[in-house]
């Protein structure tokens, strides 16, 4: 876990949906990837599983272990460069949302972010 994450954790806890939603994302760089624009829940698991991003007019599921709360400021952490955040696989919006319940294609969107799939990993 980032020490970032860690102490947003320990300072908050448990934060609410809406808070997360519409919050900016950037990179290392502190470059503006997008926005938040929804969290998919994995009611199963009980845990969110993926982060939707908008950006550049496209539609990115974004691992949910892949972001970082930023340490000082209203943002979340995504360490990809943005071409390479240009070259993911996306989705429109309005209709061509993933089968996130799909562990085939899920696993492939982990890789590429350099993830282990959540399903893989010990419940925390």
């Amino acid at each position: 876990m980032a020490v970032a994450t860690r102490q947003v954790q320990e300072k908050y806890g448990i934060v609410s949906a809406s808070t997360i939603k519409g919050e900016d994302v950037v990179n290392r760089k502190d470059e503006k990837l997008g926005k938040i624009d929804e969290l998919m829940i994995d009611a199963k698991e009980g845990r969110v599983a993926y982060a939707v991003l908008s950006f550049s007019g496209k539609y990115f599921a974004i691992p949910w272990s892949a972001l970082e709360f930023a340490n000082t400021e209203k943002k979340l952490i995504l360490d990809v460069d943005k071409k390479k955040l240009e070259a993911a696989p996306g989705f429109d919006k309005k209709d061509t949302w993933p089968d996130f319940a799909d562990q085939t294609w899920g696993g492939q969107v982990h890789k590429y972010y350099g993830q282990k799939p959540y399903w893989e990993q010990q419940s925390r």
